[in-house]
């Protein structure tokens, strides 16, 4: 049996391919969402991700997986987003893009498995279902922050919630077999 760190690995490895070969098709068009639009995309994924899970059914046949992959991805490019604030360029070469996307993802990893170690791997006995509530309510703390012109009182900022949000992501990816 493969562990945590090897089926993190594999799923991340999933997600990056998918990334990198949008990137090939839309180059870097997602410079031009503002953090709040990014946030959205995350909600819309999650949010259909908890219809299908409530309904039992869909119409639109793209699976749960890709839904996944879809909040993992979005969480990056929020997160590489982050670091270019001050960089008004619309297009980023390939490999820089690629080096941030490796970047971010390694500090996410490493978080999870420090959380991972700390918490005994409890991710494996949640439903499916929770760690998609969970990613609802990072989301719906993230807009607050925004709301709140990225100002908090005590909590950590919205970096650390697309690091949780792409770690639970993860979670269900390895659940559901990815």
């Amino acid at each position: 049996m493969q562990t945590t760190s090897q089926q993190y690995d594999v799923a991340i490895s999933q997600c990056k391919d998918i990334f990198l070969k949008k990137m090939k098709d839309y180059g870097t068009a997602w410079r031009n969402l503002r953090p709040k639009s990014i946030t959205d995309q995350i909600f819309i994924k999650a949010q259909r991700i908890k219809s299908i899970e409530e309904k039992g059914t869909q119409k639109i046949q793209d699976d749960i997986k890709g839904e996944y992959i879809g909040i993992i991805n979005y969480c990056a490019i929020a997160l590489m987003q982050l670091d270019l604030t001050n960089d008004a360029r619309l297009e980023l070469p390939f490999e820089e893009v690629e080096n941030l996307y490796t970047k971010h993802l390694l500090v996410t990893k490493k978080l999870m498995e420090d959380k991972n170690h700390d918490y005994g791997e409890a991710w494996r006995d949640m439903r499916i279902s929770s760690l998609t509530d969970l990613i609802l309510m990072k989301i719906f703390r993230v807009k607050q922050i925004e709301d709140n012109n990225g100002k908090t009182i005590i909590s950590e900022g919205v970096d650390a919630n697309y690091m949780d949000m792409i770690n639970y992501s993860v979670f269900a990816l390895i659940r559901l077999g990815a």
